[in-house]
C-alpha cells in the first residue's frame, strides 16, 4: 500500500488513467467505474490505479471524516460479483490534521477485460468511460501475452463448432454483459466469447474454459486429453 509521505506528494497530481479524486462518500457507480478501469489498465503502466475519497481535485482535503462503514463500503467491491474478475485492492484510511482520507490501490489484473455490472471500463488520461471494440480487443490480447492459468490458454485443435452458440448467446451472454451494451455491440461471435476468455484470437480456436463452460458432451474432455 502506498505510504503517508508518498501519497501527500500524489494529492496534487491532476487526475489521469492512474488517479482519481472524489469528495462523495456513497457514489458506488464511480466507485465502481473507477477501480473497473485501474484493474484494466489500458494504458499498460503496470503500476497500481488511486481512488482517493475526500481529497478536492487541487490536491486538497476537504475536512472529512471517514468512518469504518466507508472503508467497508469499498472493500465490498472486491468480493460482491460487482466486478469481475475480482479485482486485487487495498482499502486504507489515512488521518490528517485537515481531513481524513480513504484510499483504494487497484493492482492492474492479469485476465483482462474487467467489467463492472457488464460492462468494461477504462480511463485513457482524464477521461474515463467503457471501452470501444478496439479496446477490448487490446485488454484481450494483453491477457492473452501474460495467461498461464489452464482454463484461458487455448486448445489447439478445437474450433466454434465443438461449442453450443446457442447455449452461450442466449443463456450466457444476457447475464454477462449489460442490456445496452449488447444492444449496440457489432462485435462478431469470436470476438464476444474472446471479451469473456472462452476464445484465443491469436490461435483462432476456443479456450479450455469455452470448452468447459459451452462444450457439447464430452469435448472438453477429449481435448485436454
Amino acid at each position: 500500500m502506498i505510504s503517508k509521505e508518498a501519497l501527500e506528494q500524489l494529492l496534487p497530481s491532476l487526475e489521469q488513467d492512474r488517479i482519481e479524486k472524489t469528495i462523495s462518500v456513497n457514489d458506488a457507480q464511480k466507485f465502481g467505474d473507477a477501480i473497473c478501469s485501474f484493474a484494466n489498465d489500458l494504458a499498460n503502466h503496470r503500476q497500481p490505479g488511486y481512488l482517493i475519497i475526500g481529497a478536492n481535485d487541487d490536491g486538497t482535503k476537504a475536512g472529512m471524516t471517514i468512518t469504518e462503514q466507508n472503508l467497508q463500503t469499498l472493500l465490498s467491491f472486491r468480493t460482491d460479483g460487482r466486478i469481475v474478475p475480482p479485482p486485487s485492492m487495498i482499502v486504507e484510511r489515512f488521518v490528517y490534521p485537515d481531513g481524513e482520507l480513504a484510499v483504494v490501490e487497484v493492482q492492474p489484473h492479469f485476465m483482462p477485460p474487467v467489467r463492472f455490472n457488464g460492462r468494461v471500463c477504462i480511463r485513457a488520461g482524464i477521461r474515463r468511460g467503457y471501452a470501444s471494440e478496439a479496446d477490448e480487443r487490446i485488454l484481450t490480447e494483453k491477457r492473452t501475452a501474460f495467461a498461464h492459468s489452464f482454463d484461458v490458454l487455448p486448445c489447439k485443435g478445437s474450433s466454434l463448432d465443438d461449442i453450443s452458440i446457442e447455449l452461450f448467446k442466449l443463456r450466457y451472454l444476457p447475464s454477462a454483459i449489460a442490456s445496452d451494451v449488447l444492444a449496440e455491440n457489432g462485435r462478431d461471435l469470436k470476438e464476444q466469447l474472446a471479451s469473456l476468455k472462452f476464445y484465443d484470437l491469436k490461435e483462432d480456436c476456443p479456450t479450455y474454459a469455452g470448452l468447459l463452460m459451452f462444450g457439447s458432451n464430452g469435448v472438453a474432455a477429449n481435448k485436454a486429453r
